[in-house]
Formats: structure tokens, C-alpha cells, sequence
């Protein structure tokens, strides 16, 4: 359901602002020129938070809100009262009669976003009905670090990918980037000097329109009381130097809910091939496992009854790759669909040291894996 925001104010000036203020969030705005109008639309569409201007005429501010309090369907909507800076005195007086916070005209489109978000849950216009990015579909990534040569090795290690790396130096660079483009994923640095990255934390997740941005501390894997105190602060991820930018790829995927299937998954001539990367840790596995099951259903659906694991790449067997290759040759076998494997000789040399693998057979060449099935 969307926010609703009711603002009465006399100035149509002010109703335009705020109207501006929120064009970017999933909510819908109310207007009334008065105190009187203020009572009738909020009892008409119970609003989820009510910006009230003080001087009003026909009904001012102080009035529609003791009204508003005495009203047992209306008095628990929160309220934000609107002041020139001469009116200060008077928003502290009736505050006891129950405001949330004020706001100083003029004020800034930013700063009445901050207020209304500390009161109620804004959220992205669309965030609703997300469209779910691919693994190879652009986005951009923050990256906070006063070191150049940091900033670089991340842009160069994810060179390979559509994705944007833009770098930064201090928070306050980072607030610029952030209020001109929000980024999918920040970075931050947790060795900024003066406890500049959990200053940054902290204004990331105060403002409605960042809050919700993934945020990851990077640090070296030997400053224990610096990932503590980050850890203390709020940060869940922290990335360990020198970077595994394939663990961190993997991290940022999942974060930003890309849908990394087709890195692993590719269908086309009649056949659904999974290709599995050098390195098949038990991250990659389970994220494999996680779109098998689907990307099986699709191929089915589609026509596809040939599936080839392709393991020409990967650089080592482990029992959780041998775990996961059993059961998609038992899937297969269940739904009566044709498979082959592929490796490289020292897949195929592991693989007779298990007893689970050792009587697989695998065949050299995607090609070869075809012709046999």
C-alpha cells in the first residue's frame, strides 16, 4: 500500500515543494489550503503522516492539531509543523500537544525527506514491483577510500564485468555522489581517518533515500579491533585485503539480488548447459543449487531434455561440487532428461579418488558431450 503524506498549507508554493520533495518515493500526496480543509481530507483518506503549517487562515495550525489530537480516529497520526524561524518558540509550546518533529521555512527538499523518513518508512517509487537485475546488466558501485590504488585494483578487478565502479575520498565526496546518482552498492573504507567510515554508515542509513543501499566495510584482514568496532556500527559484510574479487562479485550479486544464473546456466540448440567456474567453493555451489531447480523447470518447459555439466574449468573436485553433480544427475533421472558431463584431466583424475565419482565418465569437449546424448 502506498504512503500517503497529507500537507496543509496555505501557500501553494510550499504544496509544490513538497510535492517535488517526494516525486521520487512510493507515496501519494494530499493537499489542503487550511486547518478546516486539513481536518476533512485527513479523516477522508487517513494519511500516514500529516506536514502542518502553523499560520494559516480560517483554521490555523495549533488549532486543526488540537482538533487533530482530540479526534479518536485521527490522533495517532504523526504530525510535522512548519514554522518561519520567528515561530521556533511556538512549535516548543505546542509540542506538548503531540507534533513528531518541525521544520524551519524555507527548508530544503532534502531535509523534509530526512524528517518525514525518520517518522515513516519511505521507500523508492517502484521498489514495490522491483525488475530483478541480471549478473551482467550494468550497475554502479561506490567505492570510499582516500588511497587511489585501492579505488583502481577494484575498478580493474571487476573490469571483466558491465559494472561501473565510481571512487571517492572522503564522506562528504560520498554524500555529493550519493544525493547526484544512488549507487546499487557502496564500498567504504574502514581505515578513513577519524572514524570517517562509521560516520558514513550511520548518515547512509538515517536517509530515506540511501537506507536501504548495501553497504560493505573494507579492511585488512589483520585489523581485528577496526572490523569490531565496524561490526559494532552496523556493518554485516566486511571484505578482507587483498581483495577475492570473485568472492566479492559473488557477495555484491547477492546483495543487490542480481540474478547470477546466467553466469552458470546457458540454453540454446536444444540443450541447457551448466558451466562451472574455477573455483567451486561451497558459496558457489549453494549458489548454483539455488537456480537449479528453476532453470531445470524452464528448460523443461522449453522444450530442452539435454543437459551437459560442464566442468572443463574448474580447477579442483571437492565433495560439495561431487555433492551437487549427484543431485542434478538424480533430478535428471527423475524427469527423464538426457545429461553428460565434461572435464579436464584433472577433474577426471580427482574423480576416481572418490567413491561417488569414480565410475563417472566424462567426455573432452562440449561438443563430444552433445553427440553422446
Amino acid at each position: 500500500m502506498r504512503l500517503k503524506i497529507l500537507t496543509v498549507d496555505d501557500s501553494k508554493t510550499v504544496r509544490i515543494i513538497v510535492k517535488k520533495s517526494f516525486k521520487g518515493f512510493d507515496c501519494e500526496i494530499h493537499e489542503a489550503q487550511n486547518g478546516v480543509e486539513g481536518l476533512a481530507m485527513a479523516a477522508k483518506v487517513n494519511p500516514d503522516i500529516i506536514l502542518l503549517d502553523i499560520t494559516m487562515p480560517v483554521m490555523d495550525g495549533v488549532e486543526m492539531l488540537t482538533k487533530l489530537k482530540s479526534d479518536p480516529q485521527l490522533k495517532g497520526i504523526p504530525v510535522i509543523m512548519l514554522t518561519a524561524e520567528a515561530g521556533r518558540e511556538n512549535v516548543m509550546k505546542i509540542a506538548k500537544i503531540g507534533v513528531r518533529d518541525y521544520i524551519v521555512k524555507p527548508f530544503k527538499e532534502d531535509v523534509l525527506v530526512d524528517k518525514v523518513s525518520r517518522v515513516v518508512d519511505l521507500r523508492p517509487a517502484g521498489e514495490a514491483e522491483p525488475v530483478q537485475k541480471k549478473i551482467d546488466d550494468p550497475i554502479d558501485i561506490l567505492v570510499v577510500d582516500d588511497k587511489p590504488a585501492i579505488i583502481q585494483q577494484i575498478k580493474d578487478g571487476f573490469g571483466h564485468t558491465p559494472w561501473n565502479v565510481h571512487g571517492v575520498a572522503s564522506t562528504g565526496e560520498a554524500i555529493d555522489f550519493c544525493q547526484k546518482k544512488l549507487p546499487d552498492c557502496i564500498i567504504i573504507s574502514l581505515s578513513l581517518s577519524e572514524d570517517a567510515a562509521i560516520t558514513l554508515f550511520r548518515i547512509i542509513r538515517s536517509n530515506a533515500k540511501t537506507k536501504y543501499v548495501p553497504l560493505f566495510g573494507l579492511s585488512v584482514k589483520t585489523a581485528v579491533e577496526e572490523q569490531a568496532r565496524a561490526q559494532q556500527a552496523g556493518f554485516s559484510t566486511i571484505i578482507h585485503k587483498p581483495i577475492d574479487f570473485e568472492d566479492l562479485e559473488t557477495k555484491i550479486g547477492k546483495a543487490v539480488n542480481l540474478d547470477a544464473s546466467g553466469k552458470y546456466f546457458d540454453m540454446g540448440e536444444g540443450f541447457m548447459t551448466v558451466k562451472l567456474p574455477k573455483s567451486c567453493n561451497a558459496a558457489v555451489v549453494n549458489e548454483v543449487s539455488t537456480y537449479l531447480k528453476s532453470k531445470t523447470s524452464e528448460a523443461v518447459n522449453a522444450g530442452i531434455s539435454k543437459i551437459i555439466f560442464d566442468a572443463q574449468g574448474v580447477a579442483s573436485l571437492n565433495m560439495d561440487l561431487i555433492k551437487l553433480l549427484l543431485h542434478s544427475m538424480k533430478t535428471c533421472r527423475d524427469l527423464s532428461l538426457k545429461y553428460a558431463l565434461t572435464g579436464n584431466d584433472v577433474v577426471i583424475e580427482e574423480s576416481k579418488k572418490f567413491e561417488e565419482s569414480k565410475d563417472w565418465k566424462f567426455c573432452d569437449s562440449l561438443e563430444t558431450a552433445k553427440a553422446s546424448i
